[in-house]
This record gives C-alpha cells, sequence and structure tokens, in this order.
C-alpha cells in the first residue's frame, strides 16, 4: 500500500505498480529503487524536482539512470497542458519537451 501526497500522485504510483512498475523504496543519496515489468531492480538518481506552479501548470522530475548514465525527464500535469508538450513525429514513443 503506498501513500502519496495527493491523490494524482498515489493513481500515478498505482498506475504504474497495474503496469508492472513497482516502486522499491528509496535509498542513500536520493536514489530511488524501481522493479520492472521484467521484475529488473533499476535505480534512478533524484538530481532535481520542479515543483508544480500555476505558470507551468506541471511537475517535473529530473534524474539519472544510473544502469545507463542517462538523463531523463518525468514530468505530470493536466491532458490540456501536457498534449501541447508532446514532440510531433515521434512515432516510437511520445516524448515531452520542457
Amino acid at each position: 500500500m503506498y501513500n502519496a501526497a495527493s491523490p494524482d500522485e498515489l493513481a500515478l504510483v498505482d498506475g504504474a505498480k497495474e503496469q508492472g512498475f513497482e516502486f522499491i523504496g528509496r535509498e542513500a543519496d536520493n536514489v530511488i529503487v524501481v522493479k520492472d515489468s521484467q521484475g529488473y531492480t533499476l535505480r534512478y538518481k533524484v538530481l532535481n524536482v520542479l515543483e508544480f506552479n500555476s505558470t507551468r501548470k506541471r511537475m517535473s522530475i529530473i534524474m539519472m539512470n544510473i544502469q545507463t548514465g542517462y538523463i531523463e525527464l518525468y514530468s505530470k500535469g493536466a491532458d490540456s497542458i501536457m498534449e501541447k508538450l508532446l514532440k510531433k513525429g515521434d512515432s516510437t514513443h511520445d516524448k515531452f519537451i520542457e
């Protein structure tokens, strides 16, 4: 059972778990541990959190995938805002750009 700061955040982690991505916990130095849909344990270092505000109308987190070294951005916000940020022409994934 998860706890969250808001019902939206709880829905996100519950939905991710339904899709096979389970939050395991936190480690020292701002590292988040997640189990993916194939059972692999993944670690992400939180680099920065951009809190929700009324100007951006979204919240974002910048993390480094410790396994690959890639820096990744995850955002959540209202559909009307997030749709405007979709990168056109990318047929493999829906990507958001800041």
